[in-house]
């Protein structure tokens, strides 16, 4: 590890509360995260800055990221609906009880009673009683290519979205609003597609074995390193799925006596992998710089319970952008503390890879740093490249180890070759290696997309959470009954979009998420637009109280910061 020292970092988070003439105090605060002093044009009226304390030489350009609070009104009609909602959940299985009401949920038979009981009635309490009424929203079947427009299959509910009948209709041309298709290379035709067909000829669709055995091609090999030459690191090893490149991967990099300092919004693969693998678990605050460093610093200080021993291991784990939050991870803050401490650090790019940067090399790429600082760089194909699996780079040495320990090289199936060539076919275009500039001209306009629909959904009087370049977009509904309402209301305009709600997000803060894709027109994210302005009226989600948008500090962009 590197023994470089850096500045003390401090956190940074500046809370602002925002004045809107009379009605400011039914607003709450916005948390916005910028390292550099910005000019006084692009303050906000009556915004007061609060412990604005980044290191800003760490960074080489503006980091832009805004978390308005939930308005306390909101947040109390937020409290009363899931309380209404419990009181007649329990009324309802008070009436399945005594057979008034059907019950369709899964229950022990007569005879079994005597046996452990399979299903627990209070834990699918949510299930039966919130989660049913707006099932409908999930699971849709879609029937074409999840690209910027796709077709559905429509089917009926009779029984309140306990079973769904389908009608053998389809709905056509739903614009594609929910799909991780960052660089739109979900495709059925074009060179991706026509390159995966030919691989399949060549090659087949299955390999029926390990890599360690008889499943290892020349094509698996090839993109290995690839994959290497694009993140500019010494190796890489791709698996077959990206759940799995975390969760078992994790467990072969540390084990009984290490620390794991991990993100509390991390991805459940990430959560799953640091508890399988035995390891002391210490979980710090969102992106919070401050929380990290009290944590590397008590770990250093008193070493592990009881004994007082020095941690074998201390590992930071992060995500590049945080798929429920659209916020993007502060790495040269992450990286500085890594060496001042003398921590490892494991970075999850799943839907960072190929969406940030100017190469779209990531959130390394975005911040211009090198790869070399980050110990352990993961990332999946299944987003940006339109394919399937996921990777990890660094050192040749670490590599070397996980073909010998991980269980997803020893024990799981190699790659179906024509993933594989997909993902050689999209990252050459990418990196301009096929002779054209398609690629730059995807990850322009993904940028230019992403902030063209963020600066529009602020303009409108929406609240969304993330970082300005992050193409997740998530827009708060908060009450349960509008994560239904928002779902069903977009599918009648034709616009799919993806609604999530408790237990994924905190119980007041459910939301819509939106992934913006290159493959979008202007076109289709003014529909959009239009159709989630409509709904919003519909539904009365324009909570924020803002004067004005946040500027748009794209990293394409970056001219207009003069001109404005």
């Amino acid at each position: 590890m590197t023994e470089s020292s850096a500045t003390k970092l401090l956190n940074g988070d500046a809370c602002r509360r925002t004045l809107n003439g009379k009605n400011a105090s039914k607003n709450g605060y916005v948390k916005n995260h910028c390292p550099f002093l910005q000019p006084q044009k692009y303050r906000r009226s009556g915004e007061k800055k609060q412990n604005a304390t980044h290191n800003p030489s760490l960074y080489k350009k503006p980091f832009v990221e805004s978390f308005e609070e939930t308005p306390l009104l909101v947040a109390v009609l937020t409290y009363m609906g899931y309380g209404i909602l419990t009181v007649f959940g329990y009324l309802r299985d008070f009436l399945r009880h005594w057979n008034i009401e059907k019950c369709h949920v899964a229950r022990e038979r007569d005879e079994q009673k005597d046996f452990v009981p399979l299903y627990q009635d209070f834990e699918n309490f949510y299930t039966r009683n919130l989660y049913m009424r707006i099932r409908d929203n999930w699971n849709r079947p879609i029937c074409s290519v999840p690209g910027a427009r796709m077709d559905l299959v429509e089917r009926v509910t009779h029984n309140y979205n306990w079973t769904f009948d389908h009608t053998g209709k389809v709905v056509k041309d739903v614009i594609n609003m929910g799909s991780y298709n960052y660089l739109g290379f979900a495709e059925s035709t074009g060179t991706c597609a026509d390159a995966a067909i030919e691989a399949t000829q060549i090659y087949g669709v299955g390999v029926g074995s390990t890599r360690c055995e008889m499943g290892n091609l020349d094509i698996h090999e090839e993109l290995e390193e690839l994959v290497a030459r694009f993140l500019g690191v010494e190796a890489s090893m791709a698996f077959g799925m990206g759940f799995a490149t975390n969760s078992m991967n994790i467990p072969a990099l540390t084990g009984k006596g290490c620390l794991i300092l991990s993100d509390e919004l991390n991805h459940a693969s990430l959560v799953l992998g640091a508890r399988l693998s035995g390891s002391t678990i210490r979980v710090f605050k969102h992106n919070n710089m401050q929380s990290l460093e009290k944590l590397l610093r008590d770990a250093i200080v008193h070493g592990q319970p009881r004994t007082h021993r020095p941690w074998k291991k201390i590992l930071i784990v992060v995500e590049g952008i945080y798929s429920m939050e659209g916020s993007i991870i502060r790495l040269p803050e992450v990286i500085a503390l890594k060496k001042r401490y003398k921590a490892y650090l494991y970075l999850d790019e799943a839907h960072s890879i190929g969406a940030l940067g100017p190469n779209g090399r990531g959130v390394v790429d975005y911040f211009g740093l090198d790869p070399k600082d980050v110990d352990i760089m993961m990332g999946t194909f299944t987003k940006s490249f339109g394919a399937a699996g996921g990777y990890i780079g660094g050192k040749k040495e670490l590599i070397d180890y996980l073909r010998s320990y991980s269980h997803s090289a020893l024990y799981a199936t190699s790659m179906s070759p024509p993933v594989v060539q997909q993902i050689i076919t999209s990252m050459k275009i990418i990196m301009g290696e096929d002779g054209s500039t398609l690629g730059a001209d995807r990850l322009r306009q993904l940028s230019e997309n992403t902030n063209y629909f963020r600066r529009r959904l602020r303009e409108m009087g929406f609240i969304i959470y993330g970082n300005d370049d992050s193409p997740v977009v998530p827009l708060m509904l908060y009450m349960p009954a509008k994560i239904g309402a928002f779902g069903r209301e977009m599918l009648k305009r034709n616009i799919g979009t993806v609604v999530v709600g408790f237990p994924a997000t905190p119980i007041i803060e459910s939301r819509a998420r939106f992934c913006v894709s290159a493959a979008h027109t202007r076109e289709m994210l003014d529909t959009a637009l239009e159709a989630i302005s409509e709904v919003g009226d519909l539904l009365q989600l324009k909570y924020s109280r803002r004067e004005q948008p946040l500027p748009s500090l794209g990293w394409m962009s970056e001219e207009s910061l003069l001109q404005d």
